[in-house]
């Protein structure tokens, strides 16, 4: 008799040993991808299924992703997992089927960058129309740089470049062709940067499908040209690249102008320019004569005003003379009129009728307040003798109730036990009512 752990490791060593390498095809389902980097899926049929498992290593050597519906040809071995008695394989290779692993890595890669947006054409920057200094990223051993400098030597001489050689294939070639774009934006007088190589298979031209170096091109400040391969070629960092040429030698052609054309175009424009400017100036000198004969009238025409002016101020002179000669002969006339009609004698009669006045006013000032004083004593009098205070001192009082300060005038607003305030000449009295007796009844 076995336990379970003893049929599950028997069943997992005859598994093991009958099924080493095993080739299956299936469509992926279940796709799992936690922290460990390890991947497990199931792949499956139309009537069967079995569970696979990708360890870490593997699966950092595939070339695509790996994704649920995806139909792929894969090799492992057949193994058990005893923990939960359940048979799986172990996946050691893969690819998808009726694609290669290369060009649906290819086409994953460009769709989840055309989605960020970093193949839009609205981000694309335009190429200088007369670039000083060109940077060329590409590798010293080909045949594109040779290419690219007869080119752009031949085109325009004066074109200052700069290389950056680096590995255009194999291992650590895409790490340089990013330092090498980075190492280009940092210079600061770069105008343009041509990124290119020969031709080759997909495999040699798979340094510029890698990702850092497509947003390596898509970051930079510098207008860049990708001229990879052949015209039949195409590469994401062509998508992602300013301007797309089909060769290096057609990139060198789009970055530098031909200068002999440009010299050509500059002599034309400064022949053209000459003429204009002096067509410009005869129009210009014929207006200026018309001008000047115009200004040889009118210079007349002010020395005849001037002298109108002349002769307006000099009878304007005479007229303020004449005026002034006739103003100060009013003011003497007006002065003497004052001096006889001085106030002076006035005031000195009016000086000795005031003490007079005065004393006369004092009087009956003196009168009016004795006449009022008696008055007054009168009616304070009279007002002594109606004072509530004068019947108050004849023995009376006043009551008043405590809470609301009212005045009793009748028995009946107050009830036994209320406290009242009866108001006396001088002092109040606090009481409390023992007894009410209403009118009529004492």
């Amino acid at each position: 008799m076995f336990t379970v752990s003893e049929l599950t490791g028997l069943v997992r060593a005859s598994l093991e040993r009958d099924f080493v390498e095993v080739w299956l095809e299936g469509e992926v389902s279940n796709l799992r991808a936690p922290g460990s980097g390890h991947l497990y899926c199931t792949l499956k049929d139309d009537s069967s299924q079995i569970r696979a498992v990708i360890f870490r290593p593997t699966a950092l050597r595939l070339r695509f992703g790996l994704e649920d519906g995806l139909h792929v040809i894969v090799r492992g071995r057949v193994t058990v997992y005893e923990p939960r008695g359940e048979y799986q394989i172990i996946l050691e290779y893969l690819e998808p089927k009726g694609r290669g692993a290369q060009q649906l890595a290819f086409e994953q890669l460009k769709n989840r960058l055309a989605a960020e947006g970093l193949f839009d054409q609205d981000r694309k920057k335009r190429l200088p129309a007369f670039p000083r200094t060109v940077g060329i990223v590409t590798s010293l051993s080909g045949a594109a740089v040779r290419d690219m400098v007869t080119v752009l030597h031949r085109r325009c001489p004066i074109l200052h470049l700069i290389l950056a050689p680096v590995s255009v294939q194999g291992e650590g070639s895409a790490e340089q062709i990013v330092a090498a774009i980075r190492s280009l934006a940092t210079v600061g007088h770069i105008d343009v940067i041509i990124i290119g190589r020969g031709g080759g298979s997909s495999e040699d031209l798979w340094s510029f499908n890698d990702e850092r170096v497509v947003r390596a091109i898509a970051e930079s400040p510098i207008p860049i040209v990708s001229a990879v391969g052949h015209e039949t070629d195409t590469t994401l960092a062509d998508f992602a690249a300013d301007v797309r040429a089909p060769t290096p030698s057609a990139a060198a052609e789009a970055v530098a102008p031909v200068l002999s054309e440009v010299l050509d175009r500059l002599g034309e424009l400064t022949t053209r320019s000459r003429r204009a400017i002096r067509r410009h100036c005869d129009g210009t000198r014929s207006r200026l004569d018309l001008m000047v004969s115009y200004l040889a009238n009118v210079r007349f025409r002010v020395l005849e005003d001037m002298q109108h002016v002349d002769s307006a101020v000099i009878r304007m002179r005479q007229a303020m003379q004449e005026m002034l000669k006739r103003g100060w002969g009013q003011v003497h006339a007006s002065q003497r009129e004052l001096i006889g009609r001085s106030p002076t004698a006035r005031v000195r009669h009016g000086t000795a009728l005031v003490p007079q006045l005065l004393s006369r006013l004092q009087q009956v000032m003196r009168y009016g307040l004795d006449r009022r004083s008696h008055a007054a004593h009168a009616c304070l009098a009279q007002l002594h003798v109606l004072s509530p205070l004068a019947i108050l001192d004849r023995g009376y009082s006043i009551v008043e109730t405590v809470s609301a300060r009212r005045i009793v005038r009748d028995a009946r607003q107050v009830v036994v036990g209320q406290e009242v305030v009866a108001r006396l000449a001088r002092g109040q009295l606090r009481c409390t009512v023992n007894e009410t007796v209403p009118e009529g009844s004492v």
